[in-house]
């Protein structure tokens, strides 16, 4: 046998066991995340089990924060067996979507402007979340649009916690808010 035979043979060997790690590989990587799945999914019967045992708001909070809690983790898991940025800023968005169900839900407890101002807050907190995600996904998106996104959400809060005043204070309260807000 040649040199060049011997090499070929032992780099198609090569390559033949180099495909078969690849395949392990991938077969590892799904059953991480189904198992993953699988976590997510076992913990939020056991939480919720827990939140039974609550009552009213309380109990609201428990169930939603359950939910976010199996979101986060079938999110991560997802993003990491796709691990692409696209699949990364998906669960990122699923994920804040979740979170502002915990928000929201917590608002409830709270009445007037203290309840409108915890909407407001929580959907700030969505929208830092959401243009984050954006800007993971989409590298076009320029990070001047994610801060606009952010400052317009920041005065919303602003102008939610001005509701609260009234005559001198809550002008100069307007005021501010727009300043810093540069409208």
């Amino acid at each position: 046998m040649t040199i060049n035979k011997i090499l070929a043979t032992m780099l198609i060997g090569v390559a033949g066991f180099s495909g078969t790690s690849l395949a392990l590989a991938a077969d590892s990587a799904k059953d991480s995340y189904k198992a993953a799945q699988d976590l997510a999914d076992a913990t939020y019967k056991g939480d919720k089990v827990k939140c039974d045992q609550l009552s009213g708001n309380g109990k609201d909070v428990c169930l939603k924060q359950a939910e976010a809690t199996r979101e986060h983790t079938k999110q991560d898991a997802k993003a990491e067996y796709k691990n692409t940025p696209k699949a990364v800023a998906s669960a990122r968005k699923s994920e804040a979507d979740a979170d502002y169900a915990v928000a929201k839900e917590k608002c409830d407890g709270l009445a007037g402007n203290a309840k409108d101002v915890c909407i407001k807050q929580a959907k700030a907190d969505k929208v830092n979340e959401v243009a984050d995600a954006n800007t993971q996904k989409d590298v076009s998106k320029s990070k001047a649009d994610a801060r606009e996104e952010r400052a317009d959400a920041r005065y919303k809060v602003a102008m939610a916690k001005c509701d609260a005043l009234a005559g001198a204070a809550k002008d100069d309260c307007v005021a501010a808010a727009k300043a810093d807000a540069g409208k």
